[in-house]
């Protein structure tokens, strides 16, 4: 437990460092929302990549493979293919027509305050919902792995909070990206180690690893099972596991694209190709880190055992227990610290997406829209809403407890994003009749839709459910889709069909593009 504790204290000095040499760099408004565009390709395709693995990629992925199988795995590949529809989509129009936000995108040609409050309100209730979720992983795992050193589960939440508030108000997005490029290396290297620890089990035989995934032997009921991990069926069940599976993979594939804290990683960068090609970048490391959980999720099943997993701490704890038993406390307390990087990583992107909205989008733009804001205001406003968020999601977390539905809020989160951000985003790129009672109307049916049906899905009232699935996107998509375009059909905007050509052409050349 002494390495593990020593482990953490020095990726927290570290990252502190890392603020304090960030906020003398982070004077300006663009350099707190935007790290004066300064961040190059490939440093923001691994703060990209660092973004958006977070604790349930490496940690709950892993598990969900220990116990589920080949189930398991595929709930990875979602993630796996997701930056394809950033890639092709929103990635060059967003760094070309945008400024700090998504609303800003769609404000280039729609009326701005309608829209900036509707995509406000959109990207703080995906932040909200997300940081929770990172929060009450955040508390639980921490206790969990420094179990026996005195931390409670709310102490921990406090201290991920207080840290990742820090880099926010401090550092802002320079201090952000370069804990998240930390995280990345970490998280990789202490994959990509665990991975070739698991192969070498085996003789360095991928013959006899998939060998002994087709006999993975547990106890299920009280009764002794040996059952083929290769085998579809373990989590993806009739009636509707299918249908669940398809749902799943839309939420996961298309909400990547409206994730606010993913969106502005965008505008960080010296111009579009540098945006596309950092997209490459996370791609490629992405898809890497995905494939390598097979061995992170096999590993634990046949090295480690469900039933020993099960009797320590659960799902989440399969990386952890297979790196014990791989290299011992030390590999055991590195992969802790790896745990503990990857949260707070995460927060921290999440925080200055939601606290860069509301000022920007919210404060300068619909309240403030016709009076010129003294020098620093709008930092300082984003500085004030990154210590509110942080608070609140912090109480809610404690609130909630460790007992809480992590999947549940994560899946919410996604199911916003892919439901309500992006039909928007889309149509208000490449559909020219598209306006903005369509863009108010998308947003708020999506956001409507996807926490309506997860309110009433099995994730909440459990065998009560009126909704069968545990994610609506198969459902909450097609009606943000669907409530944009009818939004869209009630009257013509001549202003925004007008300004459609400009957009295109500042889309795809980035004239103009700041």
């Amino acid at each position: 437990m002494t390495t593990t504790l020593w482990m953490f204290a020095a990726f927290v000095l570290a990252t502190l460092g890392i603020t304090a040499w960030a906020a003398g760099r982070s004077r300006s408004t663009a350099g707190f929302f935007a790290a004066d565009r300064q961040i190059s390709a490939w440093q923001n395709g691994i703060a990209i990549a660092g973004d958006y693995m977070s604790a349930a990629s490496f940690l709950g992925i892993a598990g969900i493979i220990a116990f589920q199988g080949y189930d398991g795995f595929l709930y990875s590949v979602g993630w796996l293919v997701a930056y394809l529809t950033v890639l092709l989509l929103v990635a060059e129009p967003l760094r070309n027509l945008g400024k700090y936000t998504m609303a800003d995108v769609l404000a280039w040609r729609l009326r701005p305050r309608p829209v900036r409050a509707a995509a406000a309100l959109a990207t703080l209730t995906v932040g909200t919902f997300y940081m929770i979720a990172q929060m009450v992983g955040a508390g639980t795992l921490v206790a969990l792995l420094l179990e026996g050193s005195g931390i409670t589960y709310a102490q921990a939440v406090v201290g991920v909070g207080v840290l990742m508030v820090s880099y926010v108000v401090f550092g802002g997005m320079l201090a952000t990206t370069w804990v998240q490029i930390v995280k990345a290396v970490l998280l990789m290297g202490g994959t990509l180690l665990i991975s070739i620890l698991v192969l070498a089990r085996f003789d360095g035989s991928l013959v006899r690893f998939f060998d002994a995934i087709g006999q993975v032997t547990y106890t299920e009921q009280g009764v002794t099972v040996t059952r083929d991990f290769l085998t579809p069926g373990l989590r993806y069940r009739p009636p509707y596991g299918p249908l669940e599976l398809v749902s799943l993979g839309l939420a996961l594939i298309f909400g990547t694209a409206g994730l606010p804290h993913i969106l502005v990683r965008f505008y960080t960068v010296p111009d579009a190709q540098a945006a596309r090609r950092s997209v490459v970048w996370a791609m490629g490391i992405i898809g890497a880190f995905y494939v390598l959980t097979t061995f992170l999720g096999f590993g634990a099943a046949t090295l480690v055992g469900r039933d020993t997993i099960a009797a320590h701490g659960g799902t989440n704890m399969s990386a952890p227990l297979l790196a014990k038993a791989l290299g011992g406390e030390p590999l055991f307390a590195f992969v802790a610290a790896i745990a503990f990087a990857t949260i707070l990583a995460v927060v921290a992107g999440i925080t200055i997406s939601a606290s860069t909205s509301f000022a920007h989008d919210f404060w300068v733009n619909v309240l403030h829209h016709d009076r010129e804001l003294y020098p620093g205001e709008e930092v300082k406003v984003a500085r004030i809403t990154a210590l509110v968020v942080g608070a609140l999601a912090m109480g809610i977390a404690i609130l909630l407890g460790p007992t809480a539905n992590v999947a549940f809020l994560v899946a919410l989160a996604f199911a916003v994003a892919a439901s309500a951000n992006l039909p928007v985003l889309v149509l208000a790129l490449y559909w020219r009749r598209f306006t903005t009672m369509g863009a108010v109307c998308g947003l708020t049916t999506g956001l409507l839709a996807s926490i309506g049906l997860i309110l009433l899905g099995p994730s909440v009232m459990g065998a009560r459910a009126w909704f069968p699935l545990e994610n609506p996107g198969i459902v909450s998509i097609p009606l943000g889709f669907l409530g944009a375009i009818v939004g869209t059909l009630v009257r013509r905007e001549p202003a925004a069909e007008s300004a459609h050509a400009g957009l295109l052409w500042r889309a795809h050349t980035g004239a103009g593009a700041e």
